[in-house]
């Protein structure tokens, strides 16, 4: 993974993992067990969707980058896809506290959004990739006479 993507990734996923251990205490504290599963496998599952959506992009657009737009928005479609169909499959259980599942993953979902946000904000890519010198501009200059 080239370097902005590594720090893009990083920038999003450590900010999460510490709102998602605020927020595993915090439901730890005022649902108990319950709670403290549900905290947990919301945060797991975003660090899971959303870097496993990162690495993919990666990979797709390593070597087509005028893909990127379109396979970011088909990764970011498929990841709320999954999420919903998690959702869908949790909705009436009783393993943890879906409440606090569904916040937290909602917060931890913003939180890793902004986080890329802020990464590709100051990984200041290119976005024109600068041509190779010309063969025309390799050439020696004639000598000018005085």
């Amino acid at each position: 993974m080239p370097s902005p993507d590594a720090r893009i990734l990083r920038g999003a996923a450590i900010p999460t993992a510490v709102a998602g251990a605020i927020a595993v205490a915090i439901a730890t504290a005022v649902v108990g067990t319950k709670g403290l599963l549900g905290a947990l496998f919301a945060v797991l599952l975003v660090v899971a969707f959303f870097s496993f959506g990162q690495i993919t992009l990666d990979r797709l657009t390593r070597n087509n980058p005028q893909l990127f737009m379109a396979a970011g928005l088909m990764v970011y479609t498929t990841q709320i896809l999954l999420v919903g169909i998690v959702l869908a499959v949790f909705k009436g259980t009783t393993l943890f506290e879906t409440r606090v599942f569904a916040f937290t993953l909602l917060g931890c979902a913003l939180i890793w959004t902004a986080g890329q946000v802020r990464g590709a904000l100051k990984a200041k890519l290119l976005y024109v990739v600068p041509d190779a010198p010309s063969e025309r501009s390799r050439e020696p200059e004639p000598e000018r006479r005085s």
